[in-house]
């Protein structure tokens, strides 16, 4: 089969979401600012956040705790989401189930937020160029039923693989516990500098997507995921042999100039 490789064309296309985070706070009918927080807690998981005139600032900092230290070590996040859906206290009901054997701790309310079902996904943002750090942007099935839950990574850029010249970015799908899909994601190598502002963008049909950075194509994958996701956009801190964290590099700060989505063409 041969793929299209032409570039990304939002020619005559009007975006249905085109969030520039303009407003003092964030809307709170597009986002909710804690991480899977059912698999942990509400104030664990929160996202430290500010807005300006740059656009979103996601930051980790010196004081932000382990977002689940006994089912995560001492990963730290900061992370917003565009729905959210789990089950009951004590049941296994919920959106990213990463590891086997997780229950909600804590009881969350449903929120089905800016979800996506094909179309154009595409966000702007710039990456950090740290070893411990990783930013990404990663939109899941809602997960209202249980095999809804692929992953499509739009955009995984770990700072250990940024270098002078420029660095590698993952794309692709994952199918976290989704039986009908496999795994399909591997790392670009991008030029130029990715803490710079660069677009990330998915064209998602049906029965295959289309990846893209700065418009340019660099991947497809057709398999077909047929279901509403919501957006997913974090900052990682990874922690180091030891428990020592670099402090002099602290906060870390993933900064976003837009998200937006385009419905199907």
């Amino acid at each position: 089969m041969v793929l299209d490789m032409s570039p990304l064309d939002l020619t005559g296309r009007v975006p249905d979401v085109d969030e520039t985070f303009a407003s003092p706070t964030l809307d709170s009918q597009r986002w909710w600012p804690f991480y899977t927080p059912h698999w942990s807690t509400r104030d664990a998981a929160a996202a430290r956040w500010q807005l300006g005139s740059g656009g979103l600032e996601l930051r980790i900092d010196a004081d932000t705790p382990p977002w689940a230290p006994d089912l995560d070590g001492e990963l730290r996040v900061s992370h917003l989401q565009t729905g959210q859906h789990s089950g009951p206290p004590g049941s296994g009901i919920g959106q990213h189930r990463f590891r086997r054997g997780l229950t909600v701790r804590q009881e969350q309310p449903e929120r089905r937020l800016w979800l996506v079902r094909h179309g154009v996904i595409e966000v702007r943002l710039a990456a950090i160029r740290h070893p411990d750090a990783m930013v990404a942007f990663w939109p899941i099935g809602f997960e209202d039923r249980p095999e809804d839950c692929g992953e499509i990574c739009i955009a995984e850029i770990f700072g250990s693989d940024l270098d002078d010249d420029g660095g590698w970015v993952g794309v692709g799908v994952k199918p976290q516990n989704d039986p009908r899909l496999r795994e399909d994601f591997e790392k670009i190598r991008v030029d130029g500098d990715l803490t710079d502002f660069h677009d990330y963008a998915v064209e998602w049909t049906p029965d295959q997507l289309r990846f893209f950075i700065d418009g340019r194509w660099v991947k497809t994958v057709q398999q077909r995921i047929d279901y509403p996701v919501q957006l997913m956009l974090d900052v990682y801190e990874f922690p180091r042999a030891g428990g020592i964290r670099d402090s002099s590099a602290l906060p870390h700060v993933l900064r976003v100039q837009r998200v937006r989505s385009f419905p199907p063409a």
